[in-house]
């Protein structure tokens, strides 16, 4: 007898600061929030910002290792440990269903804290096993919006697909001094962020997949695509009858949106 499976939701998580792994604040109680409104996953497949690579790998280990891919922070985020399990023979899945690209398993990376510092509030008893899928640094958003798509077998799977990053993530120009502000963003991060969340609720992909013909504010926003990458991947798995909604709006510091999506 075939066990019935729920098709699983589509996430993209503001992850901001590290900070947030060990911080109780309105963001992190956002995740908790979101975890209790889905079905548990069998799964978890995080796209995140801080994996980048050439070419495409998934990771593929049955114990990844947390890592602690940042600087300057106090001893008690690196003492954090995430230890879900790996799943390898989904790896072995997703290497042999999608045709687009050649996607290699790799067992040396782990989870980066784009993934386990927001997957940590979802899922503190790390007892779903959670993969990594990396961004490939040479290729255009329209090749990763492609891609995804080839990922949506994964949902009829009971596989929760989180691209992690922010929708406006220009950490050079922070405006330290304002990091406790409450939803203080400059002109053109809430200019930028508006426009993209028009884009996401009007299903408007093209606009965001040529994000960098959008004007000055979208530059200043994305300076760099990691952090904006995953919400292309989150956006190209929704169907056309699902409903987005939109959570833990807010900007932080002048430069950074904590802007989420849930796509079900």
């Amino acid at each position: 007898m075939m066990i019935e499976t729920v098709k699983m939701p589509v996430l993209f998580l503001g992850h901001g600061s590290p900070m947030n792994a060990i911080e109780e604040n309105e963001f992190v109680a956002g995740f908790r929030k979101i975890s209790t409104e889905i079905h548990t996953p069998k799964a978890i497949l995080c796209v995140s910002a801080h994996w980048e690579t050439r070419g495409t790998f998934v990771t593929a280990m049955e114990h990844p290792r947390t890592i602690h891919d940042f600087g300057g922070f106090p001893k008690a985020l690196y003492d954090v440990q995430y230890p879900a399990p790996g799943k390898p023979d989904l790896a072995n899945e997703i290497t042999e269903t999608v045709q687009s690209a050649q996607i290699e398993p790799d067992v040396n990376w782990g989870l980066d804290h784009g993934a386990w510092s927001v997957i940590k509030h979802m899922y503190p008893n790390a007892e779903i096993p959670v993969l990594q899928f990396s961004l490939d640094t040479n290729k255009s958003p329209k090749y990763h919006y492609d891609l995804a798509k080839e990922l949506a077998f994964l949902r009829e799977k009971g596989v929760l697909i989180i691209g992690s990053g922010n929708m406006v993530h220009n950490l050079g120009l922070v405006a330290w001094d304002r990091l406790n502000s409450d939803n203080y963003g400059f002109e053109w991060a809430i200019e930028a962020n508006e426009k993209m969340k028009k884009f996401i609720l009007d299903d408007d992909h093209q606009s965001l997949i040529n994000y960098s013909s959008q004007g000055r504010a979208f530059q200043l926003s994305i300076p760099t695509p990691e952090h904006f990458l995953p919400l292309i991947y989150t956006l190209a798995l929704k169907e056309k009858k699902e409903q987005i909604s939109i959570f833990n709006d807010k900007a932080v510091a002048g430069s950074l949106t904590m802007t989420s999506v849930k796509i079900v």
